[in-house]
């Protein structure tokens, strides 16, 4: 794939560094030359020192043949001028991560891809880790549902029951899915079905329209969540 990435700061750089290892032509585009110097000095790809809000360095970056770009500056206003100058080359996939959350309906009206402020991200998990220690992982899926990974206790009230058990009783509700179980026994994870037995230790991903409620988690077995 050929990867033009306009920015070289935390977010930009760690994206280089994923890009090349995964076998991608990339070009980054920096405006700021320390910045600049610094990527051409630990990374194998093109660099160019440039404004990436002036067409002609789009055209340098080869935009007319690249499969993809993403928009890292510090800048919503720098990051909507590099996406709507992308959709002249009509690249097929056009991205930029959006700080301000009032921007993001602009970039959606453009037909951009986004990701929301990543320092927000990052807040956003700290405190779910210290407010909901039982939960492994988790991603948000609109406003309030969300996919988690939870360890499943002793005393969990699903543990030993099979997940149409667990249903019948009104544990696992119409609101709720086992997408994937993983079990130290097991190579690989499993694939839940009906008959699928919970056990004690096993690590579920789930998915709960509601959210990973104290409710929910009591489920598996973690009841200190409800002091969170």
């Amino acid at each position: 794939m050929y990867l033009i990435i306009v920015g070289a700061g935390d977010i930009g750089g760690q994206l280089t560094d994923i890009a090349i290892a995964a076998g991608n032509e990339v070009v980054v585009v920096e405006r700021n030359e320390t910045r600049a110097d610094a990527v051409a000095d630990d990374h194998d790809c093109l660099v160019i020192n440039a404004d990436a809000t002036v067409k002609e360095t789009l055209e340098d970056a080869g935009a007319e043949r690249a499969d993809g770009i993403i928009s890292t500056t510090e800048q919503d206003a720098t990051n909507v001028m590099v996406c709507l100058l992308a959709k002249e080359f009509d690249i097929p996939s056009i991205l930029s991560v959006v700080h301000n959350p009032d921007h993001m309906n602009l970039f959606r009206q453009i037909g951009v891809n986004t990701m929301k402020n990543p320092q927000e991200l990052i807040a956003e998990h700290l405190y779910r880790s210290v407010s909901r220690p039982a939960i492994v992982d988790y991603l948000r899926i609109g406003d309030v549902a969300e996919v988690f990974e939870i360890i499943v206790t002793e005393d969990a009230p699903v543990a030993g029951k099979t997940l149409t058990a667990a249903a019948e009783e009104g544990l696992i509700t119409d609101d709720m899915l086992v997408v994937a179980v993983e079990r130290d026994s097991a190579d690989v994870p499993i694939t839940p079905r009906g008959g699928t037995e919970i056990h004690a230790g096993d690590l579920l991903t789930v998915y709960s329209a509601v959210g990973a409620t104290p409710e929910v988690t009591d489920i598996f077995g973690h009841y200190e969540d409800n002091t969170a």
